[in-house]
């Protein structure tokens, strides 16, 4: 090995960073390609000497270290990945270039080796032969599936085209990417005007002369981020100027020029059925929801069809409401158009409970809050976080955690990232720098690395960062997956933590947002952060009382976008029509605002287009039913009753996808679940 591999940390086997952390402060852009290119070299000699093991395929032999093989790939690919969407800059995504279809290829070539398959299919067909525990036989069960769903059957012309297939997407996703986040950081609202502002709450003023002032400019500065343009069309009396920011956004890549996904959005449709059809399914949706616990497309329209039914009525009532209100202050003749939405919304909220983000924001101080969420979990489950400021991290807005257990031993480390910038895309989300594993041999448990990344309201120069209500909702929700992957107890890496079926992986996540409206909880940490005064508890109740404000709308949205996902992997010809004409109709029966010409949501619909959740968007109201009766229980038994959360840890969270998520379930909950709990939770059901 040459001095230049050595010296590069993403090659050093073992780091002497605080619990092996990833040594951030020590790896440049230049470093991932070589580490990757290495890793691919040893993954590939891994699986050579399981190949030529001469003694017949066991599980012991060839199942066990396929799964332990290209962990220094694994690793480096990781980190890569993982800071392509939290600090990523033209260099990443230039790179990403070539480090994306390289690991296509890589991955390509295991999937598609003759010789490793025909191992591995010896010993799945002879696995009573074995004697093997449930681990063992569903890693064996895993392992042998994802050969055969990767093209391991195909003939070599198949596989061929599937080479092609999957390199081509992986190139499609990438670029799809790319172009969202680049339109996202080069718009910006510039206003020097402050009559134009008038309604937007001090807030909102200050970091907006703070994102001016960063950018060199005179007066405010509202960009696409998620806490600028929420606050905007929330509060802004200016319609003309609402219009304008929703149009930007509702429009993002859609114009002609090199960040256009229009093309892209065919492109990685047509090329995921494609490939969906080469390995014998009749569409994409088909061949993702095999390995999902709604099984097929009939039983995700059913669910979609069901929420539609009982939330759809309500939804149209509550629209009619808002604009009743938007047509006594604008006129009879005013139509509510979806740039109104928020803003009209928001005043109906107002004078319906007396209360609004900005009433809640001095009660949620960010450090207050975190406080709160790790109380929370400290309470349910005795665990513990303390800051380490030895273990190395990714930028400076960056925190890492040492997180013990409630017996006091080591369980993982949690990295805290909560602020926009240029570098990181927008939205939530958690995502592991280590999985949990066990050694076979010493039996060792070798705990996880996880991150929570998200894009909250900024401290500015006048007051510490102050979330809204919705914000304290996603820190519990992403941290709910965290805990899901910091309680990880398998012998195996590709089963432990969230590595479950895609619509039971929102359980643990939507579960916790359930606390947000939980008096008990909010009492622990919601204090103003000038006065220390607790949060009144008639503030609560209306907190309580308004939190099934406009939730059918709110529903009908995701079913919208559930369909519209559908619509898109469903597909059995190749689609070469109008993005935009397709959309509107796919998803035009949940649909409760007016249509607005010129805007789509595809083209930047990166849930479905370059995440995880193509054919899988209704996995967070199929969650929603799970989290809703899985709370019932809690509060039936005490919202903090450690019985009712160590069921909870043991049954669900520490599991992985060790075991079918129903069966998981059913153990924690006694019975499958119903839409009654969500129903009821509502309001949309009466108890």
């Amino acid at each position: 090995m040459n001095k230049s591999i050595v010296q590069n940390p993403l090659l050093v086997t073992h780091y002497s960073t605080p619990h092996g952390t990833i040594p951030f402060d020590q790896i440049k852009v230049g470093h991932y390609e070589p580490a990757i290119r290495e890793g691919i070299r040893i993954q590939k000699e891994e699986i050579d000497h399981i190949i030529k093991n001469q003694e017949a395929p066991t599980f012991y032999n060839t199942i066990l270290p396929f799964e332990e093989s290209g962990k220094l790939l694994q690793r480096a690919a990781n980190v890569f990945d993982n800071l392509l969407s939290a600090e990523t800059n033209d260099q990443m995504q230039e790179l990403a270039k070539t480090i994306m279809p390289l690991l296509s290829v890589h991955e390509n070539d295991i999937s598609l080796n003759e010789k490793l398959f025909e191992r591995i299919k010896t010993v799945y067909e002879h696995k009573d032969e074995e004697h093997l525990d449930q681990e063992q036989t569903q890693l064996l069960k895993e392992t042998y599936e994802s050969f055969t769903r990767n093209g391991a059957n195909l003939d070599p012309k198949g596989k061929e085209q599937l080479r092609d297939l999957t390199q081509k997407l992986s190139l499609l996703t990438l670029q799809f990417s790319e172009n969202n986040l680049k339109e996202t950081n080069d718009y910006e609202l510039h206003i020097t005007d402050r009559q134009l502002l008038e309604g937007l709450p001090e807030t909102s003023m200050e970091a907006a002369a703070e994102t001016a002032h960063e950018k060199g400019k005179e007066g405010w500065i509202f960009t696409l981020h998620a806490p600028s343009y929420i606050a905007f069309m929330a509060h802004a009396d200016n319609r003309q100027l609402r219009k304008e920011l929703y149009m930007a956004y509702n429009t993002k890549c859609t114009h002609p020029g090199k960040t256009c996904n229009l093309d892209i959005v065919k492109h990685i449709a047509n090329t995921r059925m494609a490939i969906a059809q080469l390995l014998g399914y009749k569409n994409y949706a088909d061949y993702a929801l095999e390995r999902r616990m709604a099984q097929d497309s009939v039983h995700v329209y059913n669910l979609l069809d069901q929420l539609t039914e009982a939330y759809k009525p309500t939804a149209l009532q509550e629209y009619a409401e808002v604009q009743e209100l938007a047509g006594k202050e604008q006129g009879e003749d005013f139509r509510l158009m979806p740039w109104d939405w928020s803003y009209y919304s928001h005043k109906l909220k107002e004078r319906k409970f007396n209360i609004d983000d900005e009433m809640l924001r001095p009660y949620f101080e960010l450090e207050n809050v975190k406080q709160g969420v790790f109380g929370l979990a400290n309470r349910l489950y005795g665990i513990t976080f303390k800051k380490n400021p030895d273990i190395p991290v990714y930028h400076k807005d960056v925190d890492a955690y040492e997180v013990s257990d409630c017996d006091g031993s080591y369980l993982g480390v949690l990295y805290t990232d909560f602020h926009p910038r240029d570098g990181k895309r927008s939205g939530a989300w958690m995502t592991s720098y280590k999985n949990q594993w066990k050694d076979p041999k010493t039996g060792e448990n070798s705990r996880p690395h996880v991150s929570l990344v998200m894009n909250f309201t900024k401290p500015t120069a006048n007051k510490p960062a102050l979330l809204t209500f919705g914000e304290v909702e996603t820190f519990l929700h992403e941290f709910g997956h965290s805990l899901h992957g910091l309680f990880a107890d398998t012998a195996y890496a590709s089963l432990s933590g969230t590595n479950v079926y895609w619509d039971f992986v929102e359980l643990p996540s939507q579960f916790m947002e359930n606390y947000a409206t939980q008096k008990e909880f909010l009492h622990t940490f919601a204090r103003h952060y000038q006065t220390e005064e607790l949060i009144p508890d008639e503030l609560v109740q209306r907190i309580k009382d308004s939190s099934n404000f406009n939730v059918a709308y709110a529903c009908m949205r995701q079913v919208s976008f559930g369909l519209l996902d559908m619509a898109w992997y469903t597909r059995t010809t190749p689609f070469e029509g109008d993005v935009e004409a397709y959309e509107k109709q796919a998803w035009s029966k949940a649909q409760i605002l007016p249509s607005v010409q010129g805007t789509c949501m595809s083209t930047q619909f990166s849930h479905i287009f370059a995440g995880g959740y193509a054919a899988g968007y209704y996995s967070y109201k199929w969650a929603e039913v799970l989290d809703a009766d899985a709370f019932a229980l809690f509060k039936e038994k005490g919202i903090f009753n450690t019985e009712t959360a160590k069921s909870f840890r043991q049954n669900i969270l520490s599991k992985g996808g060790t075991e079918h998520p129903m069966t998981l379930y059913k153990r924690f909950r006694g019975q499958e679940p119903s839409i009654d709990a969500l129903l009821t939770r509502n309001g949309i059901k009466k108890r």
